[in-house]
């Protein structure tokens, strides 16, 4: 599958073909291009387009891991392309998206906080109060280890269940 500029992209757009977000719910919600369908990949049947379409993600990297997956779902008569870079090429091309900024962060991203900052709280309090502290690091460190493999993140579901995040479009 071809990659494409977010200039083409636009063009492309302007004379019919379909726009797909493949990121999760909770990016959508926060930002996105407007116009763009959000489809979970899982959710992709076999030869579903029958017009071009050009699939994006926030850089391009899930794009184009999933480019088989996203090609089998357009008929092969169809163009379809992967939009290089990006939402973020999309914004820095100076082309709108649509924010709504009362969403909350992406649910990884909220991950990625927390984690953060309870490692450096274990390592500050291990080093200032008592080396014990160096056990949350630990603990941090080997669910993210567990998470990795498992593909199951308890603190994910942990702050999914935050009253911030119930309002999320899901």
């Amino acid at each position: 599958m071809n990659t494409i500029t977010p200039a083409v992209a636009q063009d492309l757009l302007a004379n019919g073909a379909t726009l797909v977000d493949i990121r999760s719910a909770d990016e959508y919600a926060r930002e996105h291009i407007a116009g763009a369908q959000r489809l979970d990949v899982a959710a992709l049947q076999a030869e579903q387009f029958t017009a071009p379409v050009i699939f994006h993600c926030r850089l391009g990297q899930r794009t184009r891991q999933q480019a088989a997956r996203l090609r089998a779902s357009v008929r092969a008569d169809v163009a379809a392309y992967l939009l290089d870079g990006g939402i973020e090429a999309w914004k820095q091309a100076g082309l709108p998206v649509v924010r709504d900024r009362s969403q909350p962060l992406e649910l990884q991203r909220q991950v990625h906080i927390a984690a953060g900052s309870l490692i450096i709280l274990g390592a500050l309090l291990g080093a200032t109060v008592s080396p014990w502290f160096y056990g949350l690091c630990a603990l941090v460190g080997a669910g993210l280890v567990f998470a990795g493999v498992s593909g199951f993140c308890g603190m994910a579901v942990l702050l999914a269940k935050m009253p911030w995040n119930q309002k999320a479009s899901r």
